[in-house]
């Protein structure tokens, strides 16, 4: 770790061993145990035989270093302290001068030490590790790196350096950077952009859609009046368009590497995981303050945004039934998946690869295993699959299902005089009864055979309220007792937990005894509901399987406990589905709606989402390289030592206030890279590159930035605006800085002086043009036909088909009506091809995508020419174009040029596609415009 430094250097000729491997070795004088182990003469003599070769002041391998008391106690790359006074068997030297671990064994190429100088060793650290001169001296953490120091904001370089010829103040601070370091090369901005590719340009980097034909020219008619004006009005519609929040919304999943399957062997499904998709088009659009979408993505069912945490769980995991029920393998499964939380949390915020301190100390930054797990703790709470998202009264979900909830108590309340009735909610089946106040309740199956992840005794106080919930009052019995082979006991029908960890029965059915479960309350409760479900996470974390897990239809009679002791027959399946609808036929009506409303509710009103579930915290401890077998110092919920991270929380802290506190410091002035990672990171899609171009690696290893006082002074305007009328933390402030520069508005030709200078435009003497993303090359075909569906939100529309667990997802129509949405509303699926423009790089979803990659390949023209969307496109648009020119082939071959071109083409081009066109052929020219350069491309 460079830049550790230490107070009072006061160095020995004796040096100390470093923290991993310490090697204790040679002579030792004879030393009574009665007396206290001194330093010099009988410690320092074996460092200095064995130890100060290969880790003393001159080299230090692994990190290592025995110049002094402090280096050995802060331990090398390992993370772990070779000393801890008074504490031998946390001081990491004894564990390899014992051989304990053979890999790091030390001496490396000799014999254990003789064990009375291993004795010798342990007591000196027992009795303190005093070392004379060395006992006040401090290690201090510290880097001298650029990104880690604070933000400290620049004075915009003055009008007179950048050689401009105007007044003073007229150039914007961009402008002025920019051009500042364009006279340090001898470059200058290029001419001006067109107004064509200018308002495309805009368009597309604001909300990934072209402009319509209509809207390019009222803008070029409008810009020759008044350029600045028009150009202007242009930027307010654009910012207000619901579709900016969907532009942006790409660019952040694509970090997260978010997607609607787990990944791994089964690739499972994550059911209606897109309400995270929502919450964060929403936040764009609404220009959330980047703070609080930082926090709510933390913290968010504290903060009334509960579906926002679905960024903590955006990486793949193996889920449970993958995993097995090996203790190892689960404890192994379980620190993969907060590694994942880890690399999302430290890519997409922090722009630090945190993930490389899980094993070690970090090789280029000053993250040690420490703060690594440090920041695991903060994290303990959470875990992989779904819940019910904590919603705001003004959340939009959270209104129409009190609308849908209304409906279906008043259709509950003709049946609740009247007897009982049964819900199916898809997850679980809920049969409802006239409520009894009572001690216990018994249940009664008339099958042998049950299998039963949870049953749930409901009173009428509240949908969620369990009864048998307060576990410390309420005991749960059955028969059988152990359930299947002794494997799936009783007490897993009540556990809160819902999955394949069920109690299941196998009885003899020629024999008589049934299984039966039995509630014993602490004091007498009111119940009107049981709750039934065999495997309830499938229902609430996965679906499209062609094997569902089916509701237990299983038939039982309920008893209840009267006063007297004895057990009185309340209510059963029969009795609610047989018995009262065939008295009361009028009844299935009533029923018929209730389901038509719970189905209705599913749809629109809040779910279970997969956006994570909580568990209780644990006490977390740093694993030594790695592996949970390996579990060494407990550590509390920090943020990293270099940020001054101590959240002033211990291991008792809740999982809600660890998050809250960690996603206070993401956002306060301790940590500098936040504000500064996300700056470049808006600038990066606005102009192809980041200052730092490693837009999620802002650590020794990544790229230096090309313009650093810039990214110093847009990062400090990003959190505390110059002007108070700038709200801080807002994204579209930041934007609109960057599109109303010269920087952008400039054109994307090239010219010698500059491709000579500066080939890569990385110093902007012009706009860098680039690729345009998959997702913008479709949506803008589907715009050119006319066919594109501009909803917003909602559930992701399929292209794939039902599979069995595991199986592989295949892709069953990726071209009909029913999926000409954006395609930011494709099922977004890890390690699918989607057939069509998972050729134009769009990511897999399986590693952080800060920056997507650009090639150029055979299969992309294929695509373009030959695929069942873009041939049924090129028909529709084909159609449009002559529909709408009256049917005049040469009129028509305009507005196809008009349509996909969006600035003037050449006489040549224009004749050759008449030409082919008055062959009866206007399908042909429309593939071979959406083929072309132009619709692809970002001038």
């Amino acid at each position: 770790m460079g830049g550790c430094t230490m107070k009072d250097h006061t160095f020995f000729s004796h040096s100390a061993i470093p923290a991993i491997f310490l090697v204790v070795v040679a002579c030792t004088a004879n030393v009574s145990s009665a007396e206290k182990v001194d330093y010099e003469n009988d410690i320092a003599p074996i460092f200095e035989d064995r130890c100060v070769y290969c880790h003393g002041e001159d080299e230090q391998e692994s990190g290592l270093r025995l110049d002094s008391r402090p280096h050995m106690m802060r331990g090398g790359d390992s993370g772990l302290p070779a000393l801890v006074p008074g504490h031998p068997e946390k001081s990491y030297v004894m564990n390899v001068i014992q051989h304990l671990d053979e890999e790091m064994a030390m001496p490396p190429d000799d014999d254990q030490l003789p064990k009375e100088e291993i004795e010798m060793i342990s007591r000196w650290i027992t009795e303190g590790a005093e070392w004379p001169g060395q006992m006040d001296a401090v290690l201090e953490f510290e880097s001298d790196h650029w990104a880690f120091q604070p933000i400290v904001r620049p004075d915009v370089p003055a009008l007179a350096d950048t050689g401009e010829q105007s007044k003073p103040g007229t150039l914007l601070p961009v402008d002025a950077f920019l051009r500042s370091r364009l006279a340090e090369h001898g470059l200058e901005y290029s001419d001006p952009a067109d107004p064509r590719s200018l308002i495309r340009r805009l368009a597309i980097v604001l909300t990934g859609l072209p402009p319509t034909p209509e809207e390019t020219e009222t803008f070029v008619r409008e810009f020759a009046a008044n350029g600045d004006a028009a150009y202007e009005r242009a930027v307010d519609r654009l910012f207000q368009s619901p579709h900016f929040g969907e532009r942006w919304a790409q660019h952040w999943l694509d970090v997260i590497r978010w997607s609607e399957t787990n990944g791994s062997e089964a690739n499972l499904y994550r059911k209606n995981a897109w309400v995270y998709r929502d919450y964060v088009v929403r936040s764009f659009n609404e220009d959330k303050p980047y703070d609080q979408f930082v926090q709510e993505q933390i913290a968010g069912d504290s903060m009334g945004a509960g579906e926002a945490t679905g960024y903590l769980v955006a990486g793949p995991h193996v889920p449970a039934a993958t995993v097995g029920r090996e203790p190892t393998a689960i404890r192994q499964a379980r620190a993969d998946r907060l590694d994942e939380i880890m690399q999302t949390v430290g890519a997409s915020v922090m722009g630090v690869t945190v993930g490389c301190a899980r094993c070690h100390n970090h090789k280029f930054d000053p993250v040690s295993i420490q703060d690594y797990y440090s920041m695991t703790a903060v994290f303990q709470d959470i875990e992989f699959g779904s819940r019910h998202p904590e919603f705001s009264e003004d959340h939009p979900l959270r209104k129409r299902g009190k609308e849908l909830w209304q409906q279906i108590q008043t259709q509950r309340d003709k049946l609740r005089d009247a007897g009982g009735w049964e819900e199916n909610w898809g997850a679980y089946r809920e049969l409802h009864f006239p409520a009894v106040t009572t001690t216990a309740v018994r249940i009664r199956f008339k099958t042998p055979n049950l299998g039963l992840d949870e049953l749930e005794v409901l009173g009428p106080h509240g949908l969620n309220r369990n009864l048998a919930d307060a576990r410390e009052g309420t005991e749960v019995t059955g028969f059988p007792e152990e359930g299947t082979d002794g494997r799936n006991p009783i007490g897993r029908i009540n556990d809160g937990e819902y999955g394949t960890m069920a109690w299941r029965t196998k009885l003899d059915a020629k024999k008589e005894e049934r299984p039966w479960v039995e509630f014993q309350f602490q004091g007498p409760q009111t119940v009107n509901r049981l709750r039934l479900s065999n495997n309830r996470e499938y229902f609430y974390d996965t679906d499209y399987l062609n094997k569902k897990p089916y509701l237990p239809k299983y038939q039982f009679d309920m008893d209840i406990m009267q006063e007297d002791g004895t057990w009185q027959p309340w209510t059963g399946t029969w009795a609610v589905n047989s018995k009262l609808l065939k008295n009361n036929p009028e009844r299935k009506q009533t029923i018929a709606n209730i389901q038509g409303l719970i189905d209705q509710l599913s749809e629109e009103g809040p779910q279970p989402s997969f956006v994570g579930r909580f568990v209780e915290p644990v006490v977390t401890h740093v694993l030594l390289r790695g592996s949970p077998e390996s579990p060494h110092d407990e550590v509390m919920p920090a943020a990293p030592e270099i940020f001054d991270g101590d959240l002033g929380l211990d291991s008792s802290a809740s999982g809600p206030e660890r998050r809250r506190e960690f996603a206070r410091w993401l956002t306060s002035s301790e940590n500098p890279l936040t504000a500064r990672v996300m700056v470049n990171r808006v600038w990066h899609h606005v102009f192809g590159s980041g200052i730092v171009p490693t837009t999620s690696d802002f650590g020794r290893a990544g790229a230096p930035p090309t313009h650093p006082e810039l990214l110093e002074w847009l990062a400090d305007e990003f959190v505390s605006p110059a002007d108070a009328d700038n709200p801080a933390w807002s994204v579209k402030s930041l934007l609109r800085m960057l599109v109303m520069s010269d920087a952008f508005r400039q054109s994307s030709l090239p010219n010698e002086e500059g491709l000579k200078r500066d080939a890569g435009s990385a110093l902007l003497w012009r706009f860098p043009p680039r690729r345009v993303e998959a997702e913008v090359i479709r949506d803008s075909i589907l715009m050119a036909s006319g066919s594109l569906d501009l909803r917003i939100g909602g559930r992701s529309y399929r292209i794939h088909n039902e599979k069995a667990t595991y199986a592989q997802w295949e892709v069953i129509n990726n071209h009909g009506k029913e999926t000409w949405r954006r395609m930011l509303y494709q099922e977004r699926m890890r390690r699918v091809d989607d057939q069509i423009f998972t050729a134009f790089d769009f990511p897999d979803c399986g590693q952080v995508r800060a920056k997507r990659p650009v090639s150029t390949t055979p299969l992309q023209a294929l695509n373009l020419m030959n695929s069942d969307f873009v041939l049924e496109q090129s028909d529709l648009i084909a159609e449009r174009a002559l529909r709408e020119s009256n049917d005049e082939l040469e009129l028509a071959v305009d507005r196809c040029f008009e349509l996909l071109l969006d600035r003037s083409s050449s006489e040549a081009e224009r004749t050759a596609c008449m030409n082919i066109a008055r062959d009866g052929e206007l399908a042909l020219v429309c593939r071979a415009l959406i083929n072309s350069n132009e619709l692809a491309f970002l001038p």
